[in-house]
């Protein structure tokens, strides 16, 4: 791009539209990394002896987040596991997880996988073509995004993980928070901020880069050289795809939207918490013995619906 760094007169490489500043390739990488450490500290996400469990998928936003805390896992005096899901989409993730597994053993980082296949019997491109001709009304990523997290969560308890760390960005945050607006979900609401402090049965999940929009990990990731899967999920349309695609649009024309939408969530967030019902208790699972609000988890309905419920 053309210009030069508000800060030092060098070549700069972006433009902060929202803040009206460019920035060079170094003044650039320290206000991501900035942005990650302030929000890592006021948040108090990551404390010494915690055991970080990162969902690692391979893709520009969790190696980049793989890179940010292995660089500072002896600073900080924390301990970190790299986990990868194979969901199962063939010609997708299989390539996602040869970078996983590549940029955790660059970094001397454990890493292990587990699959949709082995914990639930079936993968998601199966469960897929049944609820497809089942007709249920439930799209790809609601199966994927609740069979995962819930093996997540039993992996983190396994292994030991005091924190699940994602590496979702400003604007999934953003996306999630209008999505639960659309849908009513108060429930799922509560549950998103930059630290869960889940209830009993729950690993906490923490989200260091939500402060940092996508479009600039991206540029971080390039500029620091890291090696990540360039492609998107097949899977991803529908109301999760309509949604990402007008908040872009909303802040191409109106830059800043996105963090205002957080921002704006986070104020009112504890007023939405004292909505809950205040004597609100989970209980376990009767199938796999997860948290669950009814007999059954969410998982294991949508596995029930489908046929594939795996019994003890």
């Amino acid at each position: 791009m053309e210009g030069s760094c508000s800060f030092c007169g060098r070549r700069a490489v972006y433009e902060r539209r929202y803040a009206g500043v460019r920035l060079c390739d170094r003044h650039f990488i320290r206000s991501v990394e900035h942005r990650f450490r302030r929000l890592v500290r006021e948040q108090r996400l990551i404390e010494k002896k915690d055991r970080i469990l990162l969902a690692l998928s391979g893709g520009k936003d969790s190696i980049t987040l793989l890179h940010l805390l292995a660089e500072r896992r002896d600073e900080w005096g924390f301990d970190m596991v790299a986990v990868t899901i194979d969901e199962g989409i063939r010609g997708f993730r299989e390539h996602c997880i040869e970078y996983a597994k590549r940029a955790a053993d660059r970094l001397g980082v454990e890493w292990k996988l587990f699959t949709f296949e082995r914990e639930y019997g079936h993968t998601l491109d199966e469960i897929l073509l049944v609820a497809e001709r089942e007709g249920l009304p439930e799209g790809p990523c609601t199966y994927c995004g609740v069979l995962r997290r819930s093996l997540l969560n039993k992996v983190a308890k396994n292994l030991g993980a005091t924190k699940v760390a994602t590496a979702h960005n400003l604007d999934d945050e953003a996306e999630a928070i209008m999505l639960d607006y659309i849908r009513g979900d108060l429930n799922r609401l509560s549950r998103l901020g930059p630290k869960y402090e889940a209830r009993e049965g729950f690993v906490p999940r923490i989200k260091p880069l939500r402060d940092v929009m996508e479009e600039e990990i991206h540029l971080y990731a390039r500029l620091k050289g890291l090696d990540f899967y360039e492609k998107r999920c097949p899977y991803r349309r529908g109301l999760h795809a309509e949604l990402g695609e007008f908040l872009d649009q909303l802040e191409r024309k109106h830059p800043n939207s996105k963090y205002m939408i957080v921002r704006f969530f986070d104020r009112i967030k504890p007023a939405l918490d004292s909505l809950l019902p205040e004597n609100f208790q989970l209980r376990s699972c009767q199938v796999c013995g997860e948290p669950s609000v009814g007999e059954l988890c969410k998982a294991c309905q949508l596995l029930k619906r489908l046929g594939m419920l795996k019994t003890p």
